[in-house]
């Protein structure tokens, strides 16, 4: 296996880990085991678990911007392009109801520790934000833009939250067919 198929393949785990387990819970040793690699061969891919952190952090946010790139592509009006992101919560719901939203429980977790890559994952909120908003002015909206983008944002962490803490499938179709309805008033 190549360096950089082994790296990323160390980020792949890691990301996976960190998502189920959280950061805090999940030990350098833990991801060495889960890739199979000694801890000789794990030291020369990462240095320290925060140098793996920040490589998670940089990998979720190119498959998050890959991901707009897509949907930007397969759908021409943006009110369905913000479906897509509202039907998040239903599309990942059994990862959701046992894990959380990744986007949230890494920066809910990196806040509560005052971790120094808080910033950085925040990240990850600042791209599906900027991306909204853009959308949203691509309706006509571009003066509120912003604040309905967060309106949004809020809408899925809340969901996932509670989804999380219920497992109830059906609240969270619910609450996307109410997030559509409001959409559809946004809508040209």
């Amino acid at each position: 296996m190549s360096s950089a198929v082994t790296r990323a393949r160390i980020v792949e785990i890691a990301d996976r880990l960190f998502y189920e387990r959280g950061y805090q819970h999940t030990s350098f040793a833990d991801i060495g085991a889960a890739v199979g690699l000694s801890r000789g061969n794990f030291y020369y891919h990462f240095k320290s678990k925060d140098s793996i952190l920040d490589a998670v952090i940089e990998s979720r946010v190119a498959s998050t911007r890959r991901m707009l790139a897509e949907w930007e592509t397969e759908h021409d009006d943006p009110a369905d392009r913000i479906m897509r992101f509202v039907e998040i919560v239903v599309t990942n719901g059994p990862d959701i109801r046992a894990h959380g939203c990744p986007v949230g429980t890494l920066n809910t977790e990196l806040a509560k520790l005052d971790h120094a890559l808080r910033g950085r994952a925040r990240e990850l909120f600042t791209v599906f934000r900027t991306w909204l908003r853009d959308q949203f002015a691509l309706l006509g909206h571009a003066d509120q833009a912003d604040d309905l983008a967060m309106h949004v944002l809020t809408f899925s962490q809340g969901v996932a939250v509670l989804s999380n803490a219920y497992r109830d499938e059906e609240f969270v179709r619910r609450e996307v067919d109410r997030m559509r309805d409001w959409l559809s008033t946004y809508s040209r």
